[in-house]
């Protein structure tokens, strides 16, 4: 046959037409394969997608109501905390203002404690009999214990308030740390709330799931929290008590001490009138014993001219017998006129001795009245300087009156006036 084209053919073998059926079918179910594949495949990632999807949805909701929870927790224990902690600094602050008011009082109690120790050394100048220990020497000392006392008890409440004031102090500084760590807390875990996928400061960390050494059981954290409220609590139960207990301690001392001043000036001025009262006798024993003394020494003097009379006498009844002596002869007798004379010697003489015995006694009376009247000259001497140092006392006391206790510019002017001495003690103009 002949040829008018040429033809050309790859040099590998032809399939027939059933191989090329056969392959046609192959591909067709190898197509329908992968689609069905791909198909279920594609169906499970979308539904891997949607589970998943739904899962972290429902785990970040939870998640972000746990953390809701958690903040909820920690700004209700922060707010009892905060509460705990405001109640402590409003506790410290009273208790150390109670604290400062008992230092003022303690060192307020040496202008008192000053003025009655200069009181005793003052009324321990006292001269002679003056020097007793008396009623108002008692009060005195007693009040002199009294402050002693009060001053040593309110030195033990400022050391106990002081040591309350360190407890209470550790306690606030605890709380406060342990609420700003609360603080701390809730302010990371908004702000973990406030984070979502579409964040920007979101990455990978490296090993995230890692449980920090110093983490403790949410028991543990909750033991904690319960154990500061109840430090708190314990601390802040008796601190009240303390503070009136402190306050009492400080009025009951106050009115002790004013009552006990009240009972010592009372006793100095009873001292003074009873001085005063002692005085007067005095001096009228006095007066009565210069008049008499007067009196004796007139006396004295009249008796001595008396003596002296006397003695005029007897020269002249001596002098007489004398010259009848010198009678001459018989006339040298007898007579009454003699007798008379020798009587009369007699009787002078005798009326003589009792004279001088008399003057005697009457100069002895007389010393003794001047001795007594120099010994009760030295004993008003010492109860007038007794009765000034009372006064000087009441005087330097005055300081010790404040408020409506000085009804009077003066403290002696008061005194004098309730010991209705007016007349005795004039008021200074």
């Amino acid at each position: 046959m002949a040829k008018s084209v040429t033809t050309y053919e790859k040099p590998l073998p032809h399939i027939g037409l059933a191989d090329w059926y056969a392959r046609q079918w192959d591909l067709q179910q190898g197509a329908d394969t992968r689609i069905t594949d791909a198909f279920k495949l594609r169906n499970s990632g979308r539904i891997v997608c949607s589970e998943t999807m739904v899962k972290t949805v429902w785990d970040t909701y939870m998640n972000n109501a746990r953390l809701a929870d958690r903040v909820t927790e920690l700004t209700r224990w922060g707010g009892l905390l905060r509460n705990q902690l405001n109640r402590l600094v409003a506790e410290i602050r009273l208790l150390r203002d109670e604290k400062t008011d008992a230092e003022k009082e303690l060192e307020l109690l040496n202008h008192p404690l000053q003025v009655t120790a200069e009181c005793i050394s003052m009324r321990d100048g006292r001269r002679g009999t003056e020097l007793t220990y008396d009623e108002a020497d008692t009060e005195l000392k007693k009040e002199l214990c009294v402050i002693e006392n009060i001053k040593q008890s309110l030195t033990d409440r400022v050391q106990a308030a002081w040591e309350k004031l360190n407890r209470l102090e550790e306690v606030r500084f605890a709380v406060d740390l342990h609420l700003e760590d609360k603080e701390e807390t809730i302010k990371i875990d908004n702000e973990n709330l406030k984070l979502d996928r579409t964040c920007a400061n979101i990455s990978y960390k490296p090993n995230a799931l890692r449980t920090p050494k110093d983490a403790i059981s949410y028991e543990a954290w909750l033991e904690q929290c319960q154990h500061f409220k109840a430090l708190a609590d314990n601390e802040l139960s008796d601190v009240y008590s303390f503070r009136e207990t402190m306050n009492v301690i400080r009025e009951r001392a106050r009115n002790d001490i004013i009552a006990q001043q009240d009972v010592t000036d009372f006793s100095l001025r009873k001292r003074i009138y009873q001085t005063q009262k002692a005085r007067n006798e005095l001096e009228w024993q006095k007066r009565k014993i210069q008049k008499e003394m007067e009196i004796s020494q007139k006396e004295i003097v009249r008796l001595e001219n008396a003596l002296l009379h006397k003695t005029d006498a007897i020269k002249c009844a001596e002098t007489r017998l004398e010259n009848r002596t010198y009678r001459p002869g018989i006339e040298l007798c007898l007579d009454e006129a003699d007798s008379g004379l020798k009587n009369e010697v007699l009787q002078l003489r005798q009326t003589e001795q009792d004279l001088i015995k008399v003057i005697e006694n009457s100069k002895e009376a007389y010393n003794n009245l001047e001795s007594l009247l120099m010994r009760i000259d030295g004993n008003l001497d010492d109860k007038q300087h007794s009765l000034a140092t009372d006064v000087m006392c009441l005087d330097m006391r005055a300081t010790l009156k404040t408020g409506d206790r000085t009804r009077l510019p003066n403290e002696t002017d008061r005194n004098i006036v309730l010991t209705r001495m007016e007349k005795e003690i004039p008021l200074e103009s």
